[in-house]
């Protein structure tokens, strides 16, 4: 969700931003580390270093160098203007805080947590005179990514995460009930072994017991109920049904995910819950004055 500090409507339609981008042209004063997501104050430190550091580069001959921004849901891409080369790709879900300056309405900057190091950079342009602009197009391609997210399924990440773990649990209780039926049918072999009567011999055939003079455990056929040969009840629950297909409650495996819902491999449930995070983050839009000293002059 976008956080607008100073109220203005969005500029662009959403197709231009879903299907295509939005191009502009600026000058790029670089980008330095912060050390937190939003804040003005952040910021204002921020644009005031690298504007010292392009005085000083400027006193050397040094040009402050052109790039273009290309601005879609996918997020905003720094390019060389002649080579379309990208210098930096700066996702929408990573960026937290977007600001212009309102006095020279030149200079706007925004925080963006860094792909490959996680650290926070705040980076600052020069747009001749379309800060505001840019700062709207931004908070406008946030909101729209979003809203996408959360329709393509982002607003059940943390269900889905429930549901794989329920998953697995699952799947260990399954194997610990083929573990027990494999047991259980090893016992009853190893019974009926014992059981059988000498060569030669003639013997009624009753009903075999176990140890306990119950009726074994049966992988196949349900237990029924029957009195023990010493005329004692059998002990209550001995009831149990281990047929094919069911656990050792009786019941039907439990699949979690018949319900339509997404197994996602461990590097895409990753990057979903990283989205998940930046979106609910949220993106902060300010309208500042970052013209503090006398340094801020032209760069």
């Amino acid at each position: 969700m976008v956080n607008k500090m100073f109220n203005k409507s969005w500029m662009h339609t959403p197709e231009a931003l879903a299907k295509h981008y939005i191009p502009y042209n600026a000058k790029f004063l670089g980008n330095t580390e912060v050390e937190a997501p939003k804040g003005t104050e952040v910021v204002k430190d921020a644009v005031r270093k690298l504007k010292f550091q392009r005085h000083i580069k400027k006193s050397e001959g040094q040009k402050i160098p052109k790039v273009e921004l290309q601005i879609s849901i996918y997020g905003v891409k720094i390019l060389d203007p002649k080579t379309k080369d990208v210098q930096h790709n700066c996702q929408l879900h990573r960026i937290s805080f977007c600001a212009d300056d309102k006095t020279d309405k030149r200079i706007f900057t925004f925080i963006c947590k860094d792909s490959e190091s996680n650290k926070h950079l705040c980076y600052v342009f020069d747009s001749e005179k379309c800060a505001e602009e840019i700062t709207l197009t931004i908070g406008q391609a946030f909101d729209l990514a979003y809203k996408k997210f959360l329709e393509s399924g982002g607003k059940d990440v943390e269900t889905r995460k429930q549901i794989g773990g329920l998953q697995k649990r699952i799947q260990e209780l399954e194997t610990e009930n083929a573990e027990l039926k494999k047991q259980l049918q090893e016992l009853e072999e190893q019974l009926m072994i014992a059981h059988v009567p000498p060569a030669g011999s003639v013997s009624v055939k009753l009903q075999s017991t176990d140890v306990f003079d119950m009726v074994p455990f049966s992988t196949v056929t349900p237990l029924v109920p029957s009195r023990a040969s010493n005329g004692c009840p059998p002990p209550p629950g001995l009831t149990v049904v281990l047929s094919a297909g069911k656990d050792l409650f009786g019941a039907e495996p439990f699949d979690p995910f018949t319900c339509g819902a997404a197994d996602f491999p461990p590097d895409i449930q990753s990057k979903l819950d990283e989205m998940q995070e930046g979106f609910k983050m949220g993106l902060t839009m300010e309208g500042t004055v970052f013209s503090l000293d006398p340094l801020d002059g032209r760069c």
